[in-house]
């Protein structure tokens, strides 16, 4: 190739260079100074996957960047200067980033970088739906913070630059505006948030730059190994519908192909991403039968773990540990629980990992089939709505 050939090949990269300059720019400024690692070839979306040597769950985070990484310290999933260190592991955060917080994009930003750090080790983090995710998506901010809000609106402003700093390469078309038939005011809002409430609708509505980014690579219904993972709990009419359908579907929803509002089974207190049915209570509140005949329609499962209602004694399992519950209501915004973590091995079968520190000195609590996981005094729920 001569050098008025590579001149010319130069130039004709010249717009998507500029493009992809522009995108690592409005990143960087948004997620508070990360670059993110080039992305590896996207996985298809997992519904089921083997079981991994180590499995780690994480329950609901609400927009807690610095107690989300005390829970990732303490399943050394990351190091003291945030980078992946959990080898070959696979990881599951079981939804509802979003709401209650003011650090949900910084969080979004922060997994995103984890898990092109963890497919180069060998390992896999997975995100799921949560009810505010679902939420969000189809515009209820009823639970957005003001400062969620503002972040939002800052993230509006950098992204906006980003879109006219491209306007100026006549190699590119004109990105589409993301604000196109929004509102520009909102009833019961007051004045000063409009802006930061318009960001979030373009960011987060289907088919939305944040949501068609972060949110349509999370399932809403994972089998890994033995255990079935879901953010409120599943009812026999989800595992006959069909799971993998369930997350195309979510999945597409996302993308924007089906309308504003999600599916019905995502929808409602029988959704699956809303039930109650199995976390809520101590055992003899907890329906045992309905969650064994549940569990029976998925083959190899044995049992079903689940965020959504706050555990203030910590991670807890009923019915004989087939329901587990690893909601700790973490966030300072909800609960301002200590961090805990699940961990799941074939060697040593379910594990706390604590920050509690009644039983630091004892190393992690370890929760074989003799303890079981609701030996902490009996569960004690706070009901927290939506």
């Amino acid at each position: 190739m001569g050098s008025e050939e590579i001149s010319t090949s130069l130039c004709e990269d010249i717009p998507n260079l500029l493009s992809s300059f522009v995108d690592t720019f409005v990143d960087f400024s948004v997620s508070g100074g990360l670059f993110l690692p080039p992305p590896p070839p996207p996985p298809p979306l997992p519904t089921r996957l083997p079981s991994p040597p180590r499995l780690v769950a994480i329950g609901d985070l609400h927009g807690d960047l610095e107690k989300s990484k005390e829970a990732l310290r303490l399943a050394g999933l990351i190091d003291v200067a945030d980078r992946y260190t959990g080898g070959s592991a696979t990881v599951v955060q079981i939804g509802d980033v979003l709401d209650r917080g003011g650090d949900e994009l910084k969080i979004l930003y922060f997994l995103e970088k984890l898990k092109r750090e963890a497919a180069r080790r060998g390992g896999r983090i997975i995100t799921m739906n949560g009810n505010h995710e679902i939420m969000n998506v189809e515009g209820d901010f009823r639970f957005a913070t003001l400062p969620g809000v503002e972040e939002f609106r800052v993230w509006w402003e950098w992204f906006e630059i980003g879109n006219k700093m491209k306007t100026l390469c006549h190699g590119l078309e004109n990105p589409k505006d993301p604000m196109e038939g929004i509102p520009s005011s909102f009833r019961g809002v007051r004045e000063e948030f409009h802006d930061g409430f318009r960001a979030r609708v373009a960011a987060l509505r289907p088919n939305g730059p944040i949501a068609k980014r972060f949110l349509s690579q999370n399932v809403t219904v994972l089998v890994v190994g033995d255990s079935i993972f879901v953010h409120g709990g599943l009812l026999p009419q989800h595992t006959s519908y069909g799971l993998e359908k369930i997350n195309e579907e979510v999945r597409d929803w996302v993308n924007g192909s089906t309308g504003r509002f999600s599916p019905d089974y995502c929808r409602g207190a029988d959704g699956l991403v809303w039930v109650r049915k199995f976390s809520r209570g101590d055992e003899k509140e907890c329906d045992c039968s309905a969650l064994e005949h549940v569990l029976s329609t998925v083959p190899g499962v044995k049992r079903m773990v689940m965020g959504h209602t706050i555990q203030t004694v910590g991670i807890n399992g009923v019915c004989d540990d087939k329901a587990i519950r690893i909601d700790v209501g973490l966030s300072k915004g909800c609960g301002d629980g200590l961090p805990e973590v699940l961990e799941i091995s074939g060697s040593s079968g379910l594990r706390i990992l604590t920050g509690n520190p009644l039983y630091q000195n004892k190393g992690n609590v370890d929760v074989g089939k003799e303890q079981g996981l609701g030996e902490h005094g009996g569960p004690r729920q706070v009901e927290v709505k939506a």
